[in-house]
Parts: C-alpha cells; sequence; structure tokens
C-alpha cells in the first residue's frame, strides 16, 4: 500500500505549545491555518469531533486560541496519542474579552 497523499491545506509550523482537548492536557506539535496535531494521553476516534483551547503569546499580549475540529488521523506513539485534527471553527480571545463575537 503506497503512502497517502498530504491533505493538508495551509503551510505547516513545527510548535510545542501546551493545549487541552476537550478538558484533557497534550502538547501541539505541528500547526497550520487548516489544523493541528498534537500529541496526549487520551483515547480518540477517527471522524469524532474535539474542542481545543490554545494560549499563545503574541506581540499583543496573551490570546487564547479555541478550536473546534474532526478528528482525521489517530496514531499510536509508545505511551502517546497522535491526534490530527482539521478545524472547522476557532475565535480568539485576548485578556478577557472577546475578539469576535460568536
Amino acid at each position: 500500500m503506497g503512502k497517502k497523499k498530504d491533505q493538508r491545506r495551509g503551510e505547516r509550523i513545527s510548535a510545542s505549545l501546551p493545549l487541552e482537548a476537550g478538558g484533557v492536557p497534550g502538547i501541539a506539535c505541528d500547526v497550520s491555518t487548516s489544523g493541528i496535531f498534537f500529541e496526549t494521553s487520551a483515547e480518540y476516534s477517527i471522524g469524532g469531533p474535539v474542542s481545543l483551547a490554545l494560549d499563545l503569546d503574541t506581540p499583543w499580549g496573551k490570546v487564547m486560541l479555541r478550536c473546534q475540529g474532526k478528528i482525521v488521523r489517530v496514531e499510536r506513539r509508545d505511551e502517546k496519542v497522535g491526534v490530527a485534527v482539521r478545524f472547522t471553527d476557532s475565535t480568539p480571545h485576548a485578556a478577557g474579552f472577546r475578539l469576535s463575537p460568536e
């Protein structure tokens, strides 16, 4: 069986950012405008929805990015689980106030 075609729509950036996925801690490994790959100790199923929250430090201050996504790949990695998510919605927040309406 051949290697699957890369389905990313945006440029990927390597990262090591703490995040929460459905209230469970994880570490973001790769981020793009269309999705994210993170490692965690929780189990996930392909096709399922997931809510993510990341704290980002920007030149304008701390921003919390809340994302909704669909799980498109799950990989077992020793003690961790790698999870690829395609974003379906995201909302940035800064210093206690909303930057965009829901």
